[in-house]
């Protein structure tokens, strides 16, 4: 039971954290690209890649990786308003826009994954 309070409090603390953090960027990007989730999620992915690094470096505890993978993580990156926006665009027939914004975020996201987890091994 106390996992599942620790991931709906990280849950809401990264859902808050997203609004917050999209909030620094622009809303679109060529009138279309829907940059501040693209933004997030490409964020998300580099603290992901980050922080499961340094989680199994120190061999956390699984209620620190439930409140901070499953919740904050999970709460702050969406896939379902990724997938949302996506099909929005598509929905207006703006077809090239909504092939960027997919590709821009499948492949920033796995880069910076990579990259997250690439640079905590070198620091530690």
């Amino acid at each position: 039971m106390f996992n599942y309070l620790l991931i709906g409090l990280g849950g809401a603390l990264g859902a808050m954290a997203r609004v917050g953090v999209g909030r620094l960027f622009p809303a679109t990007l060529a009138g279309s690209i829907p940059v501040q989730m693209l933004a997030v999620n490409v964020i998300g992915c580099f603290a992901m890649g980050v922080l499961s690094s340094w989680l199994e470096y120190h061999d956390a505890s699984l209620a620190l990786r439930y409140f901070l993978i499953t919740g904050f993580l999970g709460g702050f990156t969406t896939f379902s308003a990724f997938a949302l926006e996506g099909m929005l665009l598509v929905q207006k027939q703006q077809y090239v826009p909504a092939a960027a914004y997919i590709l821009l975020t499948v492949i920033l996201c796995l880069a910076f994954f990579f990259i997250g987890s690439k640079l905590f091994m070198r620091v530690v």
